[in-house]
């Protein structure tokens, strides 16, 4: 796709869909955007990992962290 869709014309062109499509599209923004929230989480562990590797985070107990956190 050579040029960007504005909001209204996808809302637009939605609309253009029998109730099923619909579903259908719906379904399939659905699992996109967990497929992206699960890469966003892959994503935060590798840098904490490599954080920890290279010595810029220590690890604590989770009564130490809510410690930290109420202060």
């Amino acid at each position: 796709m050579s040029q960007a869709l504005l909001f209204g014309e996808v809302l637009e062109a939605a609309d253009q869909l029998s109730p099923d499509e619909q579903k259908e599209l719906a379904a399939i923004l659905n699992r996109r955007l967990a497929q992206a929230a699960r890469q966003r989480v892959v994503a935060e562990i590798q840098e904490a990992r490599q954080e920890f590797v290279e010595g810029r985070c220590v690890a604590a107990s989770p009564d130490e962290i809510m410690r930290e956190i109420m202060k």
